[in-house]
């Protein structure tokens, strides 16, 4: 997950870097002192840099303090925060450097890079061709969506559709995505505000339902959040033994 910040750092064992193991870590961190970071003098790099040393965990532990580093606990999480201050501290020292890259000079890169071709026929349409159009068209007659002039996003709305009321899912229980219930008469009641023409007043009717089916879409999520932990923290174990209740 580092190979491409590592490469950009020029590190000589960015393909074969393994955040998870400790040995790694080792090598790394005295090369991103000594190259990059530079928080201490030279001389006060020795007990980092002796990565043999049973000390050196507790070494590399004051050298996160040191530099300011969040209390993380895991390790691949202080290598990233660590790999992360390298490169904004390079982007510093060199930062005319970097600037001096403008679109036309990427551009040009690019055209020179060798070209790839991908196996994905999806990669190889033409979304701005008739045919195209054409065909995400027919799909929203045959869907009954009201085709936008702009057919890529009559083609987000086909999606939509088709995620949500013809999954796997629904199609075995069409009864789940039914929707029941009495319509409620949006455009015959009044929201509290009056936007001072009739075309606007709906158009304001219609996103504040959309409004609210975000809210209710964000309250779900919390509710499922909330069952997930309670589901780890309500859960104690009972010695009966011990006439006491505890983990």
């Amino acid at each position: 997950m580092f190979k491409r910040k590592l490469k950009a750092l020029d590190y000589f064992d960015c393909d074969k870097f393994n955040g998870n193991d400790l040995q790694h870590v080792k090598k790394l961190v005295p090369w991103l002192e000594d190259q990059k970071i530079r928080q201490y003098k030279i001389e006060d790099r020795k007990d980092l840099q002796n990565i043999n040393s049973d000390q050196w965990p507790a070494t590399f532990e004051k050298y996160l303090e040191d530099v300011g580093c969040l209390p993380f606990q895991a390790l691949l999480d202080k290598v990233e925060w660590l790999i992360g201050l390298a490169i904004r501290l390079e982007f510093e020292d060199n930062c005319e450097k970097y600037r001096a890259i403008t679109s036309s000079n990427a551009k040009s890169k690019h055209e020179s890079a060798p070209s790839i071709k991908s196996s994905n026929p999806l990669d190889n349409l033409d979304f701005q061709s008739n045919d195209f159009k054409d065909g995400v068209n027919a799909l929203a007659k045959l869907l009954n969506i009201p085709q936008h002039p702009n057919h890529l996003i009559t083609l987000e709305a086909c999606s939509k559709l088709i995620c949500k009321r013809l999954n796997p899912n629904a199609v075995q229980n069409p009864n789940s995505v039914i929707v029941r219930g009495k319509p409620f008469p949006i455009m015959e009641t009044e929201v509290g505000y009056n936007m001072g023409d009739a075309a606007l007043n709906k158009a304001a009717k219609v996103l504040s339902l959309l409004y609210i089916q975000d809210l209710r879409d964000l309250q779900t999520k919390i509710n499922e959040a909330i069952v997930s932990v309670q589901s780890i923290t309500a859960n104690p174990k009972t010695d009966t033994k011990l006439g006491r209740v505890g983990r």
